[in-house]
């Protein structure tokens, strides 16, 4: 496992791992599920003026962590609603959360303008 040079750092509070997915209890929060609750949670927030190379390193193995997470679309979406502004969740790093929240509010956008059109077209006909 990939230990990190930065293990004094703080991370989010999150409770502690449970059991399985497949056993949770419907009303548990999905962290509860999260790979990250265990010992790798250090890779996923950023030391203070980590160089490049360290950061690029460091979010690579989170993302390795995140692509085996049973709750990873929950964690990801709870980043992009809340909106997080550090580390990585659910497999993405702030920046690119903030290019999919600029994506999904481009295709809010569209999609609007599209029904717009259709409801025209549809009073016209």
């Amino acid at each position: 496992m990939l230990q990190p040079p930065h293990s004094s750092l703080q991370v989010a509070a999150v409770p502690a791992q449970r059991g399985p997915v497949r056993d949770r209890d419907q009303d548990a929060p999905w962290h509860t599920e999260a790979v990250c609750r265990r010992d790798e949670a250090g890779l996923f927030f950023a030391p203070s003026k980590e160089p490049t190379a360290a950061r690029l390193s460091r979010e690579e193995a989170a993302k390795r962590v995140c692509a085996r997470c049973p709750v990873m679309v929950e964690c990801r979406e709870h980043a992009l609603l809340q909106p997080e502004p550090y580390g990585v969740w659910g497999g993405l790093t702030a920046a690119e959360r903030r290019v999919a929240l600029a994506r999904r509010r481009r295709r809010d956008v569209e999609l609007k303008n599209a029904a717009r059109t259709t409801g025209r077209i549809a009073a016209a006909g």
